[in-house]
């Protein structure tokens, strides 16, 4: 039986995700936060089995956390369960060092599969991301713009799509405005565009993030 901890910064999300996870019969201890940083600082101080990750929360994002738990313990395993799509985000989550990426439509059915598989310290690969990872090998140079930001510039990104300001996310990133100017800039030169709106277009165009209702 698996002690498991969990980071979701939406509590139905959490709970919904515990109930997954204790229908699969192979977790007898679950443990939640709402942050990449809570997650971090549990790992340093206990002993988990397994952790879950969503990729976009305040501060410090899925990607990034999952780089600072390898860093802490290179042998925990690290499942991502997303809202985005495969496409997007799964190359990265994999190079950061999780062993598997769903996304959140998909978890129902193939959560207790993914975990079996993550804790035997293979890969959990959806065929979908399977055929994603062919095509990248035979279309390189056709990648989207957006494969060109790191992780960083992604969850800068992120946050101006949200419409926030270069002090917000500064605040939610512990940076300056000034970096994060710094930020928006490169991501402005790598995307050859000009604008927070031309931004915005580009990420509902390509469903990179979660962008808010009117």
């Amino acid at each position: 039986m698996l002690r498991v901890l969990i980071a979701d910064d939406h509590p139905i999300v959490l709970k919904g995700l515990t109930q997954l996870l204790q229908e699969t019969g192979l977790v007898n201890k679950i443990t939640a936060v709402h942050s990449g940083e809570e997650a971090v600082a549990l790992i340093a101080g206990n002993n988990y089995d397994l952790v879950i990750l969503d990729i976009s929360m305040p501060g410090m994002d899925g990607i990034e956390t999952t780089e600072e738990i390898r860093k802490l313990n290179p042998s925990l395993p690290v499942l991502i369960i997303s809202m985005y799509p495969e496409k997007d985000y799964a190359i990265r989550a994999f190079k950061a060092g999780a062993l598997g990426y769903l996304t959140k439509k998909s978890a129902s059915g193939e959560l207790a599969v993914a975990i079996k598989k993550v804790m035997r310290r293979e890969r959990y690969i959806t065929p979908t991301l399977a055929d994603l990872l062919a095509e990248s090998v035979t279309d390189s140079n056709d990648k989207p713009l957006h494969e060109r930001l790191s992780n960083r510039e992604m969850q800068v990104m992120g946050l101006i799509v949200e419409g926030r300001s270069l002090k917000e996310i500064g605040g939610a990133m512990s940076l300056s405005p000034k970096t994060i100017g710094t930020f928006r800039t490169r991501i402005l030169q790598k995307l050859n565009m000009t604008s927070n709106a031309e931004l915005v277009k580009y990420a509902m165009k390509h469903n990179l993030f979660e962008l808010p209702s009117e």
